[in-house]
Parts: structure tokens; C-alpha cells; sequence
């Protein structure tokens, strides 16, 4: 660990935040950095993450992957600073990884390991970190930050502020990122809970721990992935993934065989085998329960062979296209990120410096940027941090 900053110092930067975002930053800000956080540990986010695996980030990251007011403001940083080169940097420190599905990439063995080469890259740039340092106030005068911590005050020229959005606040999490921004004169966009199970109250409760491959999809979005039923109702990357396009009040549609024609296939299976009925076909083709809880609605104990070509037809498209409608989220407790945030239109897509107060940068998730499931948001924390820190370092 770094040793205590002495807190009796001016500082050239500090960083509140020792989160991804944070840490990465100290690394390319260079000496006289300090990074500042609340919590007792650094980096919470970056060791649960991916199972304990940490999905680090994507092989095929571009713009498109990510929800934003202005969708171009990412581009910079993001071709500045790509997936490759923080792969590189894994690879340098010997952390072993492998791809999973979808160019989603993981470490072989535990998150720490990331946490550990931020730990070591940002100490390796002289970078300070002085954790269960809550910050009370930031002011501004003469060119200068001032900090009102509970440790005493501090001072700096630079002030970067990486502490993220309001997901799980069981960890931490906060809206601190938007109080400084607002308190500057940044506009602060509508935030929600993004890559979150969405609620049905007890609807699919027998179906809890059923999961398929299926297509979930509304006017916005479509995810062709897992969807995992709940007590509470439906999660599973597809769902995540359809959540940041969701609102409340809106439905969503499944497809439970995308990418399969179920009319032809039950016409095929009436005149193959048309005595079984329809439940039992389907239950070749998708879950069991899932068929049992779908069958008084849809009449699958009739048998296959009593049934016209109207009805498979009916039957087939009430399956490629289940309108629910769902009564919310699980919100910012198990939300893994933030949608909206700090407004992009009052910094530098270059730098992440503000545009209303020079010296004033905002990184991470804390900025109106929202990537997909899949490794997404982590490279938005390397680029941001990477064009934001290298600014920095680049200043006399």
C-alpha cells in the first residue's frame, strides 16, 4: 500500500475516488498526485466485479457500445486509449486472462490482480492514496482547490473527481460526483439504474432459477442472451442489457426461440408426431416449467394433431413475441451502473477537463457516458482516466 500522504501539503492533483477510474488516472497524472477516498479499501467495484474475475474490458469496443446524450463524446478518449492497449498493460504484469462470450475478456484468477497492477502502476508514478478520508467540502480560490476533509484541509491545483455514480450504495456509492459539478455550473443529465434485473413483483416466482437463451427487446434495443427468471422477476444479460433502454411504464418483448421458426417446427412435429401434445413438444425446445407456466394461456395440453395451421401460427408468435410489462427495477442497489450523469457538453472529449472551470476534470462513471454489459464501462474508466491523467502530466 502507498504510504499516508502528509496531509499538511499542497498537492499539484488530487483525485477523489480510488476506484478504477481514479487509480488509473493517478497513474498517468504523474507526481505531487494525491487520491483521496472514503472507503476503508480501494477499488470495491473493480474486485467483485465479474464474478471476482473482473471483466476488465471488450475486444470489440467502439462508440456504438455505449448510451450517452451526445454519442459522439466518447470517441476520443476511447480511440486514444483502446482495449488493446490496456490488455497490454494486463499482459506486462503477468496477469493471465482469457475471453469468455462475446469479446468479454477476464482474468484466469482473481479481480485483486487488477487491483493490485492499478495499485502499483499509480504508486509507480509517485502517486499518494489516503483512504477513510471523507471529503466535506471543495471550494476554489486563487487558482487553487481547497478541500475540507476529516483529517484537515488540503490544497491543490488540480482537482479530479472519480467517484463514480449511485449504483450499489452498499458500497459507497453516492451522488457526491454530481453535487461538485452542479456546484460549478455543470448540468447534470437524468440519472437511473442501468444494468439492472427489472421486478414483476411475484408473477415468476415458480419460475425462479430458470434461465434460456432468448431475445429481449423493446422499440429502443434488442439483446439476443441469457435470461434468468427470479423470485422478484427477470435478470440475465439480455434483461440487463435491455434495462438502459427501459423506462418505467414501458413494456418489453421476448422472443424465447430467436432465431428459430416455431410455426414450421410445430407444423413439422404434427405431422411427424401428432398425438403428443403441445406441452411436450415444447418442452424438447425450452424449459419445462417455462412451458407448464405458459400452457393455460396458450392451451399446450391440446394434442398436436387437433391443432390448424392458424393456431400453431398463433402459438408460435405468442412465443417469438411475450409482451410484459414490468412493475421496476431493482434500482441502484444491484444496479451495476449509472445511466446519464455529469453533462458532456461542459467538457473536453480530449481531456475530461471542464469547460467552465479550468483545473476541474470529471472522469469515470460520474460522466453521462454508460457502456453496455460486457467490459464496457471498465475501458470508459481506463480511456477517461488515461485522457484526463496524460492532460494533466502534460501541464508545467
Amino acid at each position: 500500500m502507498f504510504n499516508p500522504a502528509p496531509m499538511s501539503e499542497a498537492y499539484h492533483t488530487i483525485i477523489i475516488g480510488a476506484g478504477a477510474a481514479g487509480l488509473f488516472c493517478a497513474a498517468h497524472a504523474g507526481g505531487r498526485t494525491l487520491v483521496l477516498d472514503h472507503a476503508a479499501k480501494p477499488a470495491e467495484k473493480v474486485r467483485i466485479s465479474g464474478g471476482g474475475r473482473c471483466n476488465f474490458t471488450n475486444l470489440d469496443v467502439t462508440a456504438a457500445n455505449f448510451l450517452s446524450e451526445n454519442p459522439h463524446f466518447a470517441k476520443s478518449a476511447l480511440a486514444r486509449y483502446t482495449q488493446w492497449d490496456f490488455i497490454e498493460l494486463v499482459s506486462r504484469h503477468g496477469i493471465a486472462w482469457h475471453e469468455k462470450t462475446l469479446g468479454q475478456l477476464f482474468c484466469d484468477g482473481k479481480s485483486t490482480q487488477i487491483v493490485e497492477m492499478l495499485l502499483a502502476e499509480a504508486r509507480g508514478a509517485g502517486a499518494e492514496l489516503r483512504l477513510s478520508t471523507p471529503v466535506r467540502e471543495v471550494a476554489h480560490a486563487d487558482g487553487r482547490f481547497r478541500l475540507g476533509t476529516d483529517a484537515g484541509p488540503l490544497t491543490a491545483r488540480t482537482l479530479v473527481i472519480a467517484t463514480g455514480g449511485k449504483s450499489i450504495p452498499k458500497m459507497g456509492a453516492t451522488g457526491f460526483a454530481y453535487d461538485i459539478a452542479r456546484q460549478f455550473g455543470h448540468a447534470v443529465t437524468e440519472t437511473r439504474p442501468a444494468l439492472v434485473p427489472l421486478t414483476f413483483g411475484d408473477r415468476f416466482a415458480p419460475l425462479s432459477g430458470v434461465s434460456l437463451p432468448a431475445r429481449a427487446f423493446n422499440a429502443r434495443a434488442g439483446f439476443d442472451e441469457q435470461i434468468l427468471f427470479t423470485h422478484r422477476g427477470l435478470s440475465g444479460p439480455a434483461i440487463l442489457q435491455l434495462s438502459s433502454y427501459w423506462r418505467e411504464g414501458e413494456a418489453i418483448t421476448l422472443d424465447l426461440a430467436p432465431g428459430r421458426d416455431l410455426f414450421a417446427f410445430l407444423r413439422d412435429e404434427r405431422q411427424r408426431a401428432g398425438r403428443r401434445a403441445l406441452s411436450t413438444v415444447l418442452a424438447g425446445l425450452l424449459p419445462a416449467r417455462l412451458v407448464d407456466h405458459l400452457a393455460p394461456g396458450l392451451g399446450l395440453a391440446a394434442r398436436l394433431a387437433d391443432q390448424p395451421d392458424a393456431r400453431l401460427r398463433e402459438i408460435a408468435e405468442a412465443l417469438h413475441g411475450w409482451h410484459l410489462t414490468p412493475t421496476g427495477s431493482e434500482g441502484y442497489r444491484t444496479a451495476e451502473v449509472t445511466l446519464g450523469g455529469i453533462a458532456t457538453g461542459g467538457l473536453s472529449s480530449q481531456t475530461m477537463e471542464s469547460r467552465h472551470l479550468p483545473g476541474l476534470y470529471f472522469i469515470g462513471e460520474a460522466v453521462d457516458v454508460t457502456g453496455w454489459l460486457g467490459g464496457y464501462n471498465f475501458q470508459w474508466a481506463w480511456a477517461s482516466a488515461h485522457a484526463a491523467g496524460t492532460a494533466i502530466a502534460g501541464q508545467p
